[in-house]
Formats: C-alpha cells, structure tokens, sequence
C-alpha cells in the first residue's frame, strides 16, 4: 500500500471512484460531493458531542478517593492506567498509521476528529489523576512497572506495529479489526470498573467523565464496523480464510488478555464484578462485535451486567448510527438524578 498525496492536481478522481484504500484522491475535501455517507453521518454526530474535560465536577471525588478501600483504589488506578495507555496509543496511531492509507476525504474527516477526541480523553484522564490522586506519577508509570499491564499492552500495540512495519492491505485490513477489538472491548471493560465504583455511590465525577468518553468510544466503535463491512463489500477478496482465522485468534486473544486483566486488577473485591462476571462480559463484547462485521459468536453468553449499560447512556440522546439517524444532538445532563 502507499500513502495518499496530500496534494494531487493530476488527479481525475470521480466522487463514486473513491475508495477507502488505494484510490487517488486530490487531497481537496469537496464535501458536497460524498461517497460513503455514513462517515460524514457520523463526523456531525461526533461533532455535536464536543464536550471538554472541565465541565466534569470532581469536587465529591477527592474524598470518595481517600474514603475507599484498598482494594477498590488500586482498581480504580489500575483501570485508569490502562486508560491513559490506550487513548495515548490510538491517538498517534490513528494519524500517523491509519489515516495516511486511507484515500476517502470524509473518512480522512471522522479519523482526523476522532484521533482529537482520542487526545481528549488524555486530558481528562489528567483532570481525573490530578483531581483525586496522591500518587500521580506512579499512576502514569503503571503501563511500564506492572509487569501484567504492560504484557496486556504489548499484545494490542503489535497489531499496530504490523501495519507500520509491512504496510499491506492485509495488515490494514487487520489493523481495523485490532482497533474494532481496542474501542469495543478493551475500553469497555475499563469502563465497567469505574461504573461499578459508581454504582454503590463512589467516584460519581469519575463516573460522569467516562459517559462522556464511552458515547466518543461508541462512534469510534461505529467507524471501524462501518470501515470492515464496507471494505468487505467492495474488496471481498481480501476477507480470506487466512484472514478470517487470523481475526478469530485476535479476538479469542483478547478475551484471554482482558479477561485476565480483569481479574488481576479487581482480586475478588469489587462488589458485582466476581471473576466469572468478568470474563462472562468480555466473552460477551467479544460476541456483540463480532456479529456486527459479519462474524459467528464464539462464547454465546449474555451481558451479566447489563446495569453497565444503563449508566452509560445519556438519557436525551438516542442515535441509530448504522442508519445515519440522529434524534437528537446534544451533551446530555451532568446530573446523576435519573442515572444513578
């Protein structure tokens, strides 16, 4: 594969010639004149949920954090740890390894918005470290000393790595279903130790800033299953048994590696997360984000936490993104009142 000019006069490029991967764009973005209307459907989703990390009132959390137990802080620091790590990786992976391959300006748009949003939820981890931690710097050394985490992330980050290294429509074409696996699975799971914290009425600021994030993380989730099954549509010949066998080990991988994880971090001490709970919603991710990009289950599980979702949801906001309709656009309450 090659890198798309940025800038491309000799081009003659027709709007339905365009191509997610090796077509010849101009490196104009004449937004008139789309191809793939789901992609900027969701670039004006994503743009009506800007939201900044300040608006978050961590006040109540610096006490909630020096009034849990042990057990329940180095959770809540282990989780965000892997948080920090994952939205650092992605940001530059999503300009400096993905995009430049990518040939479709209004996809080049949701990339370029989401590698910002990415760069956002970096903030707002430091809003949340800042806020209520004493120990800052070990926090943002985790993904490097704990042994567990940075094994986690040496396994996400080598997909990735794939793609720099041997820039093959194959490998792209994997990188997407390993960002798929990142957004959908990896996120999600962090964000259920943090939920859960909330539930029984601790770390209600923390709570609130990753609402915000997961309703990011879900158009981010949106763009990589539109990305796969519209690759499959128009280039079928690349979804071989080869890389059909290959997605299966990603996934099951991943599952292995979080749900691990998972129990690693929480020990049996988290109130509603036992170990069979965890590894039953990560088999259950796993399950949900196959099926969207044309994959048989593995685990055949259900959500043992279905609560998780309820605390997720903005209740203003309802958005069917495969279809490109929104019903509405906006924020969302700060208020826990109806959430909590």
């Amino acid at each position: 594969m090659n890198r798309k000019k940025i800038y491309n006069p000799q081009s003659t490029e027709h709007v339905n010639d365009r191509k997610i991967f090796g077509g010849d764009p101009t490196g104009i973005f004449e937004l008139n004149n789309i191809k793939y209307q789901w992609a900027y459907n969701l670039w004006e989703v994503m743009l009506n949920n800007t939201w900044f990390p300040k608006e978050v009132d961590m006040t109540r959390d610096v006490n909630d954090y020096k009034n849990i137990t042990q057990s329940e802080k180095n959770a809540y620091d282990k989780a965000l740890s892997q948080l920090i790590f994952m939205d650092s990786l992605q940001t530059n992976n999503l300009i400096d390894n993905v995009n430049p391959y990518v040939t479709s300006p209004e996809i080049n748009l949701i990339l370029v918005r989401q590698s910002f949003e990415e760069a956002l939820h970096s903030q707002s981890y430091a809003v949340m470290v800042d806020s209520i931690s004493t120990n800052s710097e070990e926090i943002y050394e985790l993904w490097r000393t704990d042994m567990m985490l940075k094994s986690k992330n040496d396994a996400i980050a080598s997909i990735y790595e794939e793609l720099s290294a041997n820039p093959t429509e194959h490998n792209f074409l994997k990188a997407c279903f390993a960002n798929q696996i990142l957004e959908g699975i990896y996120f999600y799971s962090g964000f259920a130790y943090l939920y859960t914290l909330a539930r029984s009425g601790k770390m209600l600021g923390s709570a609130q800033m990753i609402r915000f994030i997961q309703r990011d993380e879900v158009t981010h989730l949106v763009l990589f299953q539109n990305l796969i099954n519209t690759i499959r549509k128009e280039r079928s010949d690349l979804f071989t048994d080869k890389l059909k066998e290959e997605v299966i080990v990603m996934f099951k991988q991943a599952v292995k590696l979080e749900s691990d994880w998972g129990k690693y971090i929480t020990q049996g001490q988290i109130l509603g997360l036992t170990d069979d709970i965890v590894e039953q919603y990560i088999q259950f991710l796993a399950d949900d984000r196959l099926e969207a990009v044309g994959f048989e289950k593995l685990y055949n599980v259900d959500n043992p936490i279905k609560w998780v979702d309820d605390f997720s949801k903005f209740n203003d906001q309802k958005t069917n993104f495969f279809e490109g309709t929104v019903a509405n656009y906006s924020k969302g309450s700060l208020s826990f009142d109806d959430d909590f």
